[in-house]
C-alpha cells in the first residue's frame, strides 16, 4: 500500500465541519470495522508528520472532566526500539507462558482464528524493535476521584480517559494506510521501560504501547462475538434477538 499524504488541514478550536452525507458516514463506518490488530509491518519508514497527525487525532479524545491526562513517547530511534522490543518480547513470552492453551474449540474456524492471532502475536513480539514507530501512551499517576460527607465517590478509572485516545490513534493511522495494535502486556516490565525511556517512574505508568507501521496483509472486519448476544435492552438479560 503506498503512503497517503498528510493533508495540512489547519485544524482550529471551534472549527465545524458537516459530515451528514452519506459517503461522510460510510468513510466513518469502514474504518471503525476495519481498525483491527495489525502485527506485522513492512521496513518502509513512517514521516513524522503522519505520527503528529495521528496525535493530533488522539488528542481530540474526549476523557472524563475533559482531563486530558495522557502523554505521548514516540519511539523511532533504532537503539530505543531496541531496548523496548527487548522488553516487550521478555513480557509476551513470559505471559504466554503462564497461560493454559485452550482445552477445546467450538469449531474448526474458532481454532485457526485463535492459532493465527497466536501466531501473530509471537511474531510481533519477537520483532517490536523493527517496527517503524513505537508509540507509548503514558498515564500520571494522580489522585482521581473524590469523596464527601457519605464517603469515597467512585467516578471510574483514570484509564477510562486515556484509551479513547488510544482507540482514536489507531483510527487515524487506519485513514493513513498505517497498522496499529493494542499492546499492554509490557506493563510487566513498566519499571525497566520507564527507566530505559527516561520517564519518572514515580509520575507516570504505561497505558500502552502501540506499534505503527505499513502493514504485510490486509484490512478488514474481525471475528468478534455477535452484538445481539452481548446488548441488552433496559434491563440485564433481555436481548432483542
Amino acid at each position: 500500500m503506498a503512503p497517503v499524504a498528510v493533508v495540512d488541514r489547519r485544524w482550529s478550536v471551534g472549527q465545524n465541519v458537516d459530515m451528514t452525507d452519506d459517503r461522510g458516514a460510510e468513510v466513518v463506518l469502514e474504518h471503525i470495522m476495519t481498525t483491527r490488530a495489525m502485527r506485522r509491518f513492512t521496513d518502509a519508514p513512517v514521516d513524522d508528520a503522519v505520527i503528529l497527525e495521528c496525535l493530533r487525532a488522539a488528542q481530540q479524545a474526549p476523557s472524563g472532566g475533559n482531563v486530558q491526562p495522557q502523554q505521548y513517547l514516540v519511539v523511532t530511534a533504532p537503539e530505543a526500539r531496541a531496548r523496548v522490543g527487548h522488553w516487550y518480547g521478555r513480557a509476551y513470552h513470559r505471559y504466554e507462558a503462564s497461560l493454559a492453551d485452550p482445552a477445546e474449540f467450538r469449531s474448526d474456524d474458532d481454532r485457526r482464528s485463535w492459532e493465527r492471532t497466536r501466531d501473530a502475536s509471537r511474531h510481533l513480539a519477537d520483532n517490536m524493535a523493527d517496527v517503524p514507530v513505537l508509540v507509548l501512551f503514558l498515564q500520571p499517576k494522580i489522585a482521581w476521584g473524590s469523596e464527601d460527607a457519605e464517603g469515597p465517590l467512585d467516578i471510574g478509572r483514570l484509564d477510562a480517559s486515556v484509551y479513547p485516545a488510544v482507540q482514536n490513534f489507531c483510527l487515524a493511522a487506519r485513514a493513513y494506510g498505517l497498522g496499529t495494535a493494542l499492546t499492554t502486556v509490557i506493563r510487566v516490565y513498566t519499571a525497566e521501560v520507564l527507566d530505559e525511556l527516561g520517564v519518572p517512574a514515580d509520575r507516570y505508568e504505561i497505558a500502552a504501547l502501540v506499534p505503527v507501521g505499513y502493514p504485510i496483509g490486509r484490512f478488514g472486519v474481525a471475528r468478534r462475538k455477535p452484538v445481539e448476544a452481548v446488548t441488552h435492552w433496559n434491563r440485564f438479560g433481555d436481548r432483542r434477538r
